[in-house]
């Protein structure tokens, strides 16, 4: 479908009509990359992972970092809104907007600097994971630890963006964990350096002066006065995404900006370069599968299985094994390998050789073997078998995503967390929700177990009046549900507009002007990915069912 440019201005959320034809041609004028006004690149760009459409107003593809600090000094010329976006696999919404978006993917996407000794890596945001580890890997085995099913194209802006997790994160937790500094641009043109901050790194940057210490300064002043409160409200689980992570700027958390700014989904500051924090993953690994009567008690069984520190535990469900043997989206011995079961544990083990995998499944094993009312189980120690498992878990988007003659299924509650000792109850409680919606038979309930966060698609009727009413009262529902579980939104995928506008049901009316405060302080114009996550005069952000 075509997309006719509007002329001369186009309206964004926020602030007046952008002079489109003036902001094309500076940016053609002043930037080296690549300058996309025309309907295609928009069409193209409108749209990512999500449910969500909205026509951008044109799209710049910077050389270099210096390319893209000087885009958004066009950008800010002209009063123009920004959003930074990585490979486009974000889930809720926050990769489409009426701005100029900044793909960062195809030429700024260097690795700039690796420490082995340290075991830190400085990257530019449009490197894809793989790529990183890839070039990581050769040296003693350090690669980046979240390790979300998309690795083969998802970029590390992206994974800072909505603070990405994966099943590794088990073992080295979410990327907010795995962040030691970034060196961000806010949209009035500050450009600093940003991570933990002990009182010394404060007062050097107050007495520095400039808007580098009003920014240090306002953040330590909105924790000091909110620091009860993000106490109280923020859930204490492994996969908190929702909300921003004020949780950082806490004295017992190190004053990090860095990783206050982890999962911000473009809407504060631009990310320049990321100082990461790599991992050596082992030699070797085991694979263990337990088979449970259904997916419920495969949940309930999670306490049993975390005491043995695997690097990753999934769980998967009957009805996505069946979509994948219908769309031969694995190796059909590796699906009919699978332990006699209607719900699955996948726990994966790690070792400095092949003998200590084993040897770990093995204790593993013997010891669910015990257990009063044990799993069927199922070891496998070729590692081809064991990738081809693997796969079966990788392939879950895809499988329950567009299943012949079956109703199409949505991304809109299909990251949510609690803690994993309430997993179970959790999803008997949300499986009755989706019964009385009508849409149980067709919602596959699969994903990060060992950390309490589900995966799940949903057929909800996207093309209707009443079926997006339906899909407002349902998630809606949803999201009190979590909130009485003691859970989070979001588990990976961020709120972005899928889900944003709920904040106020989980942190309460006492942390939504912290939230506000927090955007106003780096973007008080609400230009970096506006209408996205908060307004900076606290306002409710674009709606879950609106684009």
């Amino acid at each position: 479908m075509a997309v006719r440019l509007p002329a001369p201005g186009v309206r964004t959320h926020a602030g007046p009509p952008v002079d489109v034809a003036a902001l094309r041609r500076d940016l053609a004028d002043r930037v080296a990359g690549e300058v996309r006004f025309d309907d295609g690149s928009r069409s193209v760009y409108a749209t990512g992972g999500s449910n969500y459409r909205q026509v951008p107003i044109g799209v710049v593809v910077p050389r270099d970092v210096a390319d893209a600090a000087e885009a958004l000094a066009v950008c800010r010329e002209h009063d123009a809104p920004v959003l930074s976006r990585g490979g486009g696999t974000s889930l809720a919404g926050q990769c489409c907007n009426v701005a100029v978006v900044l793909d960062w993917s195809k030429y700024a996407n260097r690795l700039v600097e690796l420490d082995t000794e340290a075991g830190t890596a400085v990257v530019e945001p449009g490197i894809v994971l793989d790529t990183l580890n890839a070039h990581t890997r050769q040296h003693g085995r350090l690669v980046f630890g979240p390790k979300p099913s998309t690795h083969d194209h998802c970029t590390i802006g992206g994974m800072i963006g909505n603070n990405s997790c994966g099943s590794t994160a088990q073992a080295y937790g979410k990327t907010s964990d795995n962040v030691r500094r970034l060196e961000v641009l806010t949209y009035d043109g500050c450009r600093m350096w940003v991570g933990p901050t002990d009182d010394d790194d404060y007062a050097r940057i107050l007495a520095a002066g400039g808007r580098p210490a009003d920014i240090h300064r306002r953040l330590r002043e909105l924790r000091d006065r909110h620091a009860l409160a993000i106490r109280r409200r923020f859930p204490d689980i492994p996969r908190r995404v929702s909300g921003y992570n004020l949780d950082a700027l806490l004295p017992e958390n190190g004053f990090d900006i860095a990783r206050a700014l982890v999962g911000s989904e473009g809407t504060l500051v631009t990310v320049l370069r990321a100082e990461l924090r790599l991992v050596r993953e082992p030699a070797a690994s085991s694979l263990v599968v337990c088979g449970y009567p259904d997916v419920f008690a495969a949940a309930d069984a999670v306490p049993d299985v975390t005491p043995f520190e695997p690097l990753a535990l999934e769980g998967l469900d009957s009805k996505l094994i069946g979509y994948e043997r219908r769309k031969h989206l694995a190796p059909t011995a590796a699906l009919d390998g699978l332990p006699e079961g209607s719900g699955w544990l996948m726990v994966r083990f790690g070792g400095a050789d092949r003998r200590e995998a084993e040897d770990r499944a093995a204790q593993f094993r013997d010891a669910m073997r015990g257990l009063r009312n044990p799993p069927t189980i199922r070891v496998y120690d070729d590692p081809a078998q064991e990738d081809a498992l693997w796969r079966i878990r990788e392939s879950g988007l895809g499988a329950t995503a567009r299943v012949p003659a079956q109703p199409d299924t949505w991304e809109g509650w299909e990251d949510s967390a609690v803690a994993p000792e309430n997993f179970g109850d959790y999803l008997r409680d949300l499986h009755a929700l989706l019964e009385e919606f009508g849409y149980a038979e067709r919602s596959s309930l699969y994903g990060h177990f060992g950390h309490g966060c589900l995966h799940t698609r949903i057929p909800f009727d996207l093309r209707s009046r009443p079926g997006i009413a339906d899909y407002r009262r349902f998630v809606e529902r949803a999201a009190d549900l979590v909130v009485r579980h003691g859970g989070s939104f979001s588990g990976e995928h961020g709120d972005g507009q899928s889900r944003a506008e709920l904040w106020p049901k989980m942190f309460g009316a006492e942390l939504m002007p912290a939230f506000a405060e927090f955007k106003r302080i780096f973007d008080p114009g609400d230009r970096m990915n506006p209408g996205k996550l908060i307004h900076p005069d606290g306002a409710r952000p674009q709606r879950l069912d609106d684009n």
